[in-house]
């Protein structure tokens, strides 16, 4: 007599026993990719209008992505959209790996300066609506880039404090409380300069700093001009930094191209602060006897 053991069906806990931790969460993983999916969907259809971005993809980090390209993302429109909103939803929505830099959202910081349909512009500060679309963008050129839209600043940092940017007076008020005066007139001079954001569009743009790397730049020489023509600097504070910005690489490698000032977010006029700088040179070395 033969006793034959009725096999019990698998029990849905007894079947997520047999599956490996490994593939479980691979499945969940699947499973909230495709809510998201549907959700992002659901987001595009209920949108009014949409815009494309195609965004510099880049990372020496990871092997499959080594080799520079461009990713397209739809996004949806609103009113006083700003690249930077587009470039946040991407991020947030499609890709967490995408970098930039960004903070203020106030054009102040100068982190987000991108190179936008052909131009250098602040994201935060540059709006959807103004661009044709699909809307390129891609990291400042003329600089090494360290991942996607981020590129390294140190150069333009080292130029920047290579001009001694601090304002340092021959002698100080005799009472401790003493403020150092200026006149009004001074202080319209130099206003339009005391704007840089050190963002680095200027430096990007300028086609001298492309080919001269030890070439002190736009952002560099008119921070030199906010102090040196700062009438509460001494002389001879002054007559030092003209020297350093009459070297062989500071402002006699300028053509006057404009490109700087095409591109300041801040409408500074660089290229006028920097033959200022030129005439002021020139001055200080006349001789007379």
């Amino acid at each position: 007599m033969s006793t034959k053991i009725e096999e019990k069906p698998e029990t849905e806990t007894e079947a997520d026993e047999q599956t490996s931790p490994g593939e479980q969460r691979r499945e969940l993983k699947r499973e909230r990719a495709a809510e998201r999916e549907q959700q992002i969907q659901e987001e595009l259809s209920e949108a009014e209008k949409t815009v494309g971005i195609k965004v510099f993809r880049f990372d020496p980090e990871v092997a499959d992505k080594e080799e520079p390209r461009f990713d397209s993302f739809t996004v949806p429109f609103f009113r006083g959209m700003s690249v930077l909103d587009a470039l946040v939803y991407a991020r947030d929505t499609y890709d967490s790996s995408l970098t930039f830099r960004h903070s203020c959202r106030q054009a102040v910081c100068g982190s987000d300066a991108l190179f936008i349909n052909g131009r250098q512009r602040l994201a935060c500060k540059t709006q959807v609506s103004d661009l044709e679309s699909p809307i390129r963008i891609e990291p400042l050129p003329h600089q090494d880039v360290v991942k996607d839209l981020v590129v390294d600043m140190e150069h333009f940092y080292e130029q920047m404090h290579a001009v001694e940017p601090y304002f340092d007076p021959d002698e100080l008020p005799d009472g401790e409380l003493e403020e150092q005066r200026q006149t009004p007139e001074n202080r319209e001079k130099v206003k339009l300069s005391t704007r840089c954001i050190w963002c680095g569009a200027c430096m990007s743009s300028c086609n001298i700093a492309a080919g001269d790397n030890e070439y002190l730049g736009p952002a560099a020489i008119n921070k030199a001009y906010r102090f040196a023509m700062d009438e509460r600097e001494g002389d001879d504070r002054k007559q030092e930094r003209l020297r350093i910005v009459e070297q062989e690489h500071g402002v006699w490698r300028c053509q006057t191209q404009f490109s700087c000032t095409e591109v300041c977010p801040k409408d500074i006029p660089l290229t006028e602060h920097i033959q200022e700088l030129k005439r002021e040179a020139i001055k200080s070395n006349l001789k007379f006897w």
